[in-house]
């Protein structure tokens, strides 16, 4: 799935948690886990890619057959940072040291959750990394009618959590409707 849409549902997800159990949870740090693995994963190589470009190494932004040995370690990035065993240690670590789940981690969960069936392929998922190289062969998240219906289910969440939000707050009372002082 694209960076945007795993900022947009782990942010959406972490709303609903909130309004569901008043847990307090921080929406922005929520979407960031969200969008860490692949951040984790494509930064640096984006970064080195970029830096090329600018100094007349190479003439595309695009990756060429030239360039393939130097970013192999970017599959064990990869694979480290889409690995629910991985996820499951740095939140477990994370709880003990702050002695409290850090409950915006579970945005890097949903991330690796999605794209277990929405990637195939090179990029499936070896969601158990490193006890197993399985990948699954999901769907292609780049499909046209996949993008459209998963931007419409966003929207759908969206509206949800607007309707939802407005009838949990308490109604605002205007001056007129206000019980008069003595």
């Amino acid at each position: 799935m694209d960076i945007l849409a795993h900022a947009l549902w782990t942010g959406a997800a972490a709303k609903f948690v909130h309004l569901k159990t008043r847990q307090p949870l921080r929406v922005g740090w929520a979407a960031m886990w969200g969008v860490f693995p692949d951040l984790f994963s494509f930064t640096i190589p984006a970064i080195v890619r970029i830096w090329w470009y600018l100094t007349g190494t190479t003439r595309s932004l695009l990756p060429d057959a030239r360039s393939a040995p130097h970013f192999q370690y970017v599959w064990q990035l990869y694979h480290c940072s889409h690995s629910l065993v991985v996820f499951a240690v740095v939140f477990g670590l994370a709880w003990t040291i702050l002695r409290r789940p850090v409950l915006e981690m579970l945005g890097w969960a949903l991330h690796i959750l999605i794209d277990i069936s929405t990637h195939q392929g090179i990029f499936a998922v070896h969601f158990l990394w490193p006890l197993s190289n399985y990948g699954f062969n999901g769907i292609r998240w780049e499909n046209r009618w996949f993008m459209a219906a998963n931007y419409a289910g966003l929207l759908a969440a969206f509206a949800w959590l607007w309707v939802h939000k407005r009838k949990v707050r308490p109604p605002l009372v205007s001056n007129s409707d206000a019980p008069a002082a003595n």
